[in-house]
């Protein structure tokens, strides 16, 4: 196979580069995903994609814990914690 320089990784989009990180994440089936703003660098569309993943992988038994600083991804939670002056304020 032809080795070719636009497949390198350093050529990937901040976007496609995050979509890879989840997806190696995802690869050996964890029980606990730890997710610090999984969608940070996707567009509207590919963020609620990677969160019906998740929605679909926390009704399997897995627990999510994601921190973002989006209101359109919290909406997406069961129980969402509030951080304020590094406390942590009561879920909802």
């Amino acid at each position: 196979m032809e080795h070719r320089k636009d497949f390198l990784p350093t050529k990937l989009s901040e976007g496609e580069r995050q979509r890879v990180a989840i997806a190696r994440a995802l690869a050996n089936d964890p029980k606990i995903i730890l997710a610090d703003e999984p969608t940070g660098n996707l567009d509207s569309v590919s963020s609620d994609e990677i969160m019906h993943i998740f929605q679909r992988l926390n009704k399997d038994e897995r627990t999510i814990a994601l921190v973002t600083h989006d209101e359109e991804v919290a909406k997406h939670a069961n129980v969402i914690y509030h951080v304020k002056d590094g406390k942590i304020l009561e879920g909802k």
